[in-house]
């Protein structure tokens, strides 16, 4: 099972980082908190302080088409919050 998936590079994450030394990544929803402080630490190199987790509920989001009213579902998303040790960093720019 793959943990993390992707990391989130918002402007507010981006922020985050700067100033609090925090970085948030979407992970598995099956996760817990420490596998994904382990899966952080393996493959960054870093260390990690403490971790916070939200589990977002998917949505129904409805359109209106020409063939009528289209209903969908976004799907089920969990994410990771990863406070680091002073001094840590970690650079998610460095392989594009």
């Amino acid at each position: 099972m793959e943990i993390l998936i992707k990391p989130i590079i918002t402007e507010k994450m981006t922020a985050e980082a700067e100033k609090l030394n925090r970085y948030g990544f979407i992970v598995a929803k099956e996760a817990n908190k420490l596998e994904i402080k382990a899966a952080v630490e393996k493959m960054y190199g870093v260390k990690v302080e403490s971790v916070n987790t939200q589990q977002y509920v998917g949505k129904v989001k409805t359109r209106n088409t020409t063939r009528g009213l289209a209903i969908g579902r976004v799907n089920r998303s969990k994410k990771a919050v990863v406070t680091l040790k002073q001094g840590e960093a970690i650079d998610l720019y460095a392989s594009i």
